[in-house]
C-alpha cells in the first residue's frame, strides 16, 4: 500500500512498498503531482527517471521506497527529485554493453538531469539517497 506523507506545497512525498507495482504506482503519482504543480511538461523526463531509481531499489534493496519532489524557487528554478530505499551502497554509473538487457538507468540519470548524486539516508535511519534535478520550464 503507498503512503502518502505530503502533497501540500512546493513539497509531495510518498512511500512504496518493495513490489513490482510500486514502480506502475511512482509513475502514476509523480506524473500527477507535476500536473497539479503545472509543471506537466516535466512529465515524461521525471517519470522516466523515477521509473529507473525505483527500479534499481527494488532489484537491490528490500524496503520501503521513499519518493520526493521538491520545487526549489531559485533563481534557476529546479525540480529536486529524490528516491530513497533502506540499502547504504550509492548506485553506479556504468557502461552498458550494447546487447545488456540493463545497466543503464544511472546513466539515463546522469544525462537527462541538470546535477545528480547521493547522500546517506536520514538522520537516525540507514539506507540511501539517490537525488537528480530538473530545470523548471519557462
Amino acid at each position: 500500500m503507498i503512503g502518502v506523507i505530503d502533497t501540500e506545497g512546493a513539497c509531495a512525498e510518498w512511500d512504496f512498498p518493495a513490489d513490482p507495482g510500486a514502480v506502475r504506482t511512482a509513475r502514476a503519482v509523480v506524473r500527477a503531482q507535476l500536473g497539479a504543480w503545472g509543471l506537466g511538461a516535466l512529465g515524461d523526463v521525471a517519470v522516466l527517471l523515477v521509473s529507473e531509481l525505483v527500479t534499481n531499489s527494488l532489484r537491490y534493496a528490500s524496503g520501503p521506497i521513499g519518493v520526493r519532489l521538491v520545487r526549489q524557487g531559485d533563481q534557476l528554478g529546479t525540480l529536486l527529485v529524490e528516491v530513497s530505499d533502506p540499502l547504504p551502497d550509492p548506485p553506479t554509473e556504468r557502461a552498458a554493453a550494447p546487447d545488456d538487457e540493463g545497466g543503464r538507468g544511472i546513466q539515463l540519470v546522469a544525462r537527462s538531469s541538470r546535477r545528480w548524486g547521493t547522500r546517506p539516508g536520514r538522520t537516525g535511519t540507514a539506507g540511501k539517497t539517490v537525488w537528480f534535478e530538473l530545470a523548471l520550464p519557462g
